[in-house]
């Protein structure tokens, strides 16, 4: 199973050079059953990591480009009349699919946004009073641009809280760069890459890493980590619960990656950022400087 998830971070890493952190995280929230949301500047890397971790993973894939114009019904589908039939047939939009990338989904408005709510928490959509399963396993990877670029919609704290974690890439280092600029084609190397697992490969894995021990200590610090967040003063409200059991399911992928089959506090305090970043208000919008108070000033049970 390791030497799997191995495999997979090694012919990431070919193709996003220089962020093995963030390639690291983006794995971990797919262990965990979680969605991902990479906010950054535009042509950084956020649609070539989805495609990459899409094609290393086996999974069927589809990318949305989310636009002021774009409709609910172009997401889910829709019921459309057949004359031949006389009756309504439902007609599949690409929210069935395995992997979605939700591309740019701050440009699409809340309306829009909202069609992703019950298909990311409850692996389904309901349409006219019919209820439709989605493949799995299923995972949307959205990525944001930074909201004082034009043309935006905040995403609504409800749509946040979908994401079990939110990263950033950045800027590439000068290594990476010259690598990068001296190479080949990005999309060329995906499509070279062949598939490290299969999705029943994948669900295997999912679920051994939620199978991983936590001990009664570490429940302890995990519930300080989160009450600090509802207590103090720096943040304008905590953590939900479905915020706390997002942190624990990803500090156990985190355990499973690095071949433990204990939860430690040092992997709750490596996924805290990416976590609870996006869940939390402060002055800072930086995911690190939102959670250094917590981490600080929380003693490791």
């Amino acid at each position: 199973m390791h030497h799997s998830i191995k495999q997979i971070l090694d012919a990431a890493g070919q193709i996003i050079l220089g962020k093995p952190h963030q390639i690291r995280l983006a794995v971990c929230c797919l262990l965990a059953r979680g969605h991902l949301l990479i906010e950054d500047l535009p042509g950084v890397g956020k649609t070539t990591l989805a495609y990459t971790l899409a094609k290393l993973l086996g999974l069927q894939y589809q990318r949305i480009q989310f636009t002021s114009d774009l409709l609910p019904a172009d997401i889910l589908g829709a019921s459309i009349f057949e004359v031949e039939n006389h009756r309504f047939t439902f007609h599949q939009g690409p929210i069935f699919n395995q992997m979605i990338l939700a591309d740019e989904i701050n440009r699409a408005t809340p309306k829009t946004q909202s069609a992703l709510l019950e298909a990311m928490e409850e692996q389904q959509v309901s349409i006219e009073g019919t209820t439709y399963a989605l493949p799995q396993p299923f995972f949307v990877i959205a990525t944001q641009n930074p909201s004082f670029q034009a043309g935006t919609f905040p995403l609504p704290e409800s749509q946040l809280d979908r994401f079990l974690m939110r990263i950033r890439l950045g800027y590439p280092d000068h290594a990476a760069e010259r690598l990068l600029l001296a190479g080949q084609d990005r999309h060329r190397l995906i499509a070279q890459q062949p598939a490290c697992i299969t999705p029943a490969q994948l669900e295997a894995l999912q679920k051994a890493a939620a199978a991983i021990h936590t001990a009664p200590a570490l429940l302890d610090y995990c519930q300080a980590l989160i009450a600090f967040t509802r207590e103090s003063s720096v943040y304008s409200y905590g953590l939900s619960p479905r915020g706390g059991l997002a942190l624990l399911r990803a500090a156990k992928s985190w355990a499973f990656m690095d071949q433990r089959d204990a939860v430690i506090p040092e992997d709750l305090q490596a996924v805290l950022a990416a976590v609870a970043g996006h869940r939390l208000y402060a002055d800072s919008q930086d995911s690190a400087a939102i959670v250094a108070p917590i981490l600080e000033k929380v003693a490791i049970c």
